[in-house]
Parts: structure tokens; sequence; C-alpha cells
């Protein structure tokens, strides 16, 4: 446990340092966006309509690019295959590092969906694929929380800097503190073993103390799919256990209203409201400090006690008066209010991973993250 914990503990200093750089810039590209699509305006049907264009693109990308890159962390290893994420998500930042005139822009944003599909995506499936190698099934929702914790920790680092950083700057540091976190990985994370010696365990745990005529129906698991191609192992994930169907239905309509409200949000906020650089910063302050003190708190202490599915129909009811709360916002605080509804919302994510990683074995545990 000790060797986990530490092997955990060096995850979670890269999980955080790769947020500080990836969102450190959240609070300025609206406004990088805005004067390099429509310069000197409030409104910009052009950036919401490239920025929805972006984000559906991205996420079709990495449907089809997860599933090859977790094929490939079951053959080579999470820690080799966590390099390509990390690495690539420094490209778009040096390219506005450098420059944020139009040109530069658009060259960020085709580098940026490119980059995204692999990015964003596979470092979270491949970094909570290495928290169920380490993790037993019993401590694996609190483990999720925790390291969703420390990625929201990160993203509260990156705005607070935010605040004291120009616009260049901003991706100057952004820039750095990625590269940081690609030099950490490769110094210190040490590699798995995929998950075999806790199902080992797991295996000898059925044998001393259950039947063997009752181990299936104990811990029930979805077949191996080493032997089939990516997209067929998705396919068949999906269809295999209705609990992994019902999670993927309840994920994909919440990320639907969830990619839908992040689309609009800061460019409806830019105009209703005139929100700068330094709003949006608190904005996302609020929701990053809420955030990560319910996964690093209230997930810990409430799934062990009420269960991971009682737990998510609750967050499932927070992020519904999550975005309700701003859909009818009158005035410019409204949204501060409705940012403190994530303290619920955000639990979503990890509870559904916890469920999911529970119902399959140690090869399929990057697909089980797609959801």
């Amino acid at each position: 446990m000790k060797e986990a914990a530490a092997g955990l503990g060096h995850l979670l200093v890269f999980a955080f340092l790769f947020c500080v750089g990836a969102f450190m810039v959240a609070p300025v590209i609206t406004d990088v966006t805005m004067a390099a699509l429509c310069p000197g305006q409030d409104q910009c049907s052009l950036a919401i309509y490239l920025t929805g264009l972006q984000q559906a693109i991205t996420g079709l990308g990495a449907l089809v690019v997860t599933p090859v890159v977790g094929n490939l962390s079951d053959r080579y290893g999470r820690k080799a295959l966590l390099g390509l994420p990390a690495t690539l998500s420094i490209v778009p930042l040096a390219i506005l590092a450098f420059n944020q005139t139009r040109p530069y822009f658009y060259a960020y944003y085709v580098a940026k969906t490119l980059t995204a599909m692999v990015s964003e995506g596979a470092m979270m499936c491949l970094s909570l694929a290495y928290v169920a190698d380490k993790v037993p099934e019993a401590q694996r929702a609190a483990a999720f929380g925790v390291f969703s914790g420390a990625c929201t920790a990160g993203f509260v680092a990156g705005t607070i800097a935010t605040r004291f950083l120009s616009v260049s700057s901003t991706f100057q540091v952004a820039t750095l503190a990625a590269i940081a976190a690609v030099v950490y990985m490769r110094a210190f994370v040490q590699e798995t073993d995929r998950g075999e010696s806790l199902l080992r365990d797991e295996e000898a745990s059925l044998l001393l103390f259950a039947p063997s005529s009752s181990a299936e129906e104990l811990s029930p698991r979805l077949p191996p799919l080493r032997k089939a191609s990516s997209l067929s192992e998705t396919a068949a994930l999906l269809t295999s256990s209705s609990t992994f169907t019902r999670a993927a239905v309840i994920t994909f309509f919440h990320s639907l209203g969830e990619a839908g409200l992040q689309t609009a949000l800061l460019y409806f906020l830019k105009a209703q409201f005139h929100y700068t650089k330094n709003q949006y910063a608190n904005l996302l302050l609020i929701i990053g400090i809420t955030g990560s003190f319910s996964q690093l708190t209230m997930m810990p202490l409430l799934a062990p006690k009420i269960g991971e599915q009682k737990l998510l129909v609750v967050a499932l009811l927070g992020s519904c008066v999550h975005g309700f709360l701003y859909s009818i916002a009158w005035s410019f605080w409204v949204p501060y209010l409705a940012a403190s509804c994530v303290i619920l919302s955000i639990l979503v994510g990890p509870c559904i991973r916890s469920i999911v990683s529970k119902k399959v074995g140690p090869s399929e545990q990057v697909l089980s993250n797609i959801i």
C-alpha cells in the first residue's frame, strides 16, 4: 500500500501541473478569441460557432483515438502513453505564448483541435486507469475523487495565477507548467503492472472467502476484450452490460448539456454583463475551489456511506440547478451563485467512473473511463 500511495502521489503532482497549464488560459481565451475574430466588439457569433465546432470535432476524435491509446497502454504501459497527451498539450499553448494576433490564433485553433483529440480524453482516461491499477475496488471511489480533486486544485492554482499575469505572460507561464508536467512525469511517475497484482489478490480472496460456485455472482465482470479492435471494444463494452449502457447514456446527456453550456456561457457573460478577464477568473475560482473541496472531502466521505448510485442522483440534480441558474441570470452576481452548485454537479464524473470501473477487468480500465 505504501508503494501504491507513493505512486499515486507522483501521479497527483503530475495531474496538478498538467491542469495548471491547461486551465490557466481559461479566463483569457475568450478575450483573445474576441480580439482576434471580432476586435472591439462584445458580441461575436463567429467565435461561438468556432468554439462549438472545435468541441464537436475534438469530442468525436477523442471517441476514436482514446480506445486506440488505451489499447497501446495495455501493451506498452500507462506511463509510456501518458507522455503523448502531456507533450501534445504544449503545442497550442506555445503558439499563443509567442503571439496572439489573428494568424497565430488560427494556428492555435487548428493545433488545439487536433491535439485535444488526444490530450483531453486520453490524459484523463490513462490517469484514471493508472489509479485503478494501483487501488483496490473498495477504495477506488475515494481515489477517483482525490484524483479529480488534484486536477481541480490545479485548475484553481492556474486561475489564481492568471489574475496577476498579463495575457501574453499567461500563455508563457502555462507553457512552462505544461513542460514541467511532462518532465516530472518522466522522472518520477512509476509504471504499473496494469492491475495484475490487484487481480491476483481479488481472485485469492474469492477462493478463500467465497464458494467457488458463487464467485461469479459476487463480482460480475465484463468479458476480456484484448483480442478485439479498439472500436469494436468500445461497442462491445457499451452493449455487454446494462450498468455500462446506462452509465454511457447518462454520461452522453450530461456531457451534451455541459458542453453546450460551456460553449456559450463565457461569450454570453461577455455580451450580457461585459465580463473581463478578472471577472472570468473570479467565476472560475468559485467553480474550482468549490469543486476541489467537494471531490477531496465530500466524495471520500459520502461515497462509502450512501453509495455511488445515490450520490450520482444527487450530483445530477445539482447539475440541473447549476445550468438553470445560469439560464435565468438577471444580474452579474447570479452566475457566481450558480457556480457554487458545482459542489454537487462535479461529482457526476467520479461517481460514474467508480461504478463502471468495478465492472471491468484490468485490461479494460482505459476503455471504461471513456464514458
